[in-house]
């Protein structure tokens, strides 16, 4: 008998969730067989150190079509969604996060927005339950994002989307080690639309999206995406280099009327100045380059898959 094609896959990062595994299973399930479509749902496990993967395999032994993939280590959520996209064999695919704030019962919306023409369909928060600080942090955090990487990222918009095959393929060939998922799928620039979604209260638990996970995310990102660091680094070094020709000019002077008596002090300091801020635009330069060149250039696998709850051996497992 022919294989079912798999009509829509969802691809869901799992961390410290097993409190919300099941009811996460139960709704996903009502919505997608209520949409009369095939359909797999795969949950990447990140090596939480909690029951979901022993959650995620009893799902799995009931239903053939969840998908479980778990990590040697904790990879990050973005890599998360990477295996799970390297995994997927869907037309479409849907990317939530599992703590049931992005709504399964959303997806009908978003795939039939899909169906206008659409390669990717946003799913854009009106109003997030999260609180007022929480809120205030995330706007300030995009702000800096899309100023320092050039980006016009919303940031009422998360990972809860639907991606065609076609961004599907395309993604599967980026392969940095420096990953956000948004912003990868906004460098290709197909076709985006975008609906409204209520955004739900946490199902249980806590958020592990700590304020400091939060800025590394973004300094990695704006590291992959932009130099825009590295110009302005070379403005502030010629600022800098500025302001110590100025400088230089207020010790000559006074060196002349007398008010300095070290032989020599004068122009040892405006040479410093000078010479610092020339320094720190081509350590900007250097070091940034550098340190890009170096991470990628180690092509090492973007995660490592430890267990699996489905049978064959697919090119995600191992990617260079």
């Amino acid at each position: 008998m022919a294989r079912q094609k798999t009509e829509i896959s969802v691809v869901v990062p799992i961390y410290k969730a097993e409190a919300c595994l099941h009811e996460l299973y139960r709704r996903l399930r009502l919505t997608l067989e209520g949409m009369a479509l095939n359909f797999e749902i795969i949950m990447v496990e990140d090596c939480g150190g909690d029951g979901s993967w022993s959650i995620i395999c009893e799902l799995a032994q009931k239903d053939a079509r969840i998908k479980g993939l778990q990590f040697s280590r904790n990879f990050g959520q973005h890599h998360g969604i990477t295996a799970g996209i390297d995994h997927c064999c869907g037309d479409w695919v849907v990317i939530m996060d599992c703590d049931l704030q992005d709504q399964p019962e959303e997806i009908p919306r978003l795939y039939a927005k899909a169906l206008q023409g659409y390669e990717v369909v946003l799913a854009r928060r009106g109003q997030r339950r999260h609180s007022l600080l929480k809120r205030s942090v995330s706007r300030m955090f995009y702000a800096t994002l899309n100023y320092l990487a050039d980006m016009h990222y919303d940031a009422e918009v998360g990972n809860f989307r639907i991606i065609s095959n076609k961004v599907v393929v395309y993604y599967r060939q980026m392969r940095e080690n420096l990953r956000f998922f948004g912003g990868l799928v906004d460098w290709m620039g197909f076709p985006t639309a975008s609906i409204n979604v209520e955004h739900a209260e946490r199902y249980a638990g806590e958020t592990t999206y700590s304020f400091s996970k939060l800025w590394k995310l973004g300094i990695e990102t704006i590291i992959a995406h932009s130099d825009k660091p590295l110009r302005l680094a070379i403005r502030f070094g010629f600022l800098m280099s500025f302001g110590a020709l100025i400088y230089a000019v207020m010790i000559v002077y006074e060196a002349l009327q007398g008010s300095y008596t070290v032989l020599g002090w004068s122009s040892l300091m405006a040479s410093i100045y000078f010479l610092g801020g020339v320094v720190i635009s081509l350590l900007g330069i250097i070091g940034l380059y550098l340190g890009k060149t170096f991470d990628e250039t180690k092509c090492r696998p973007l995660y490592i898959i430890n267990h699996k709850t489905f049978a064959g051996q697919e090119a995600g497992d191992v990617v260079s």
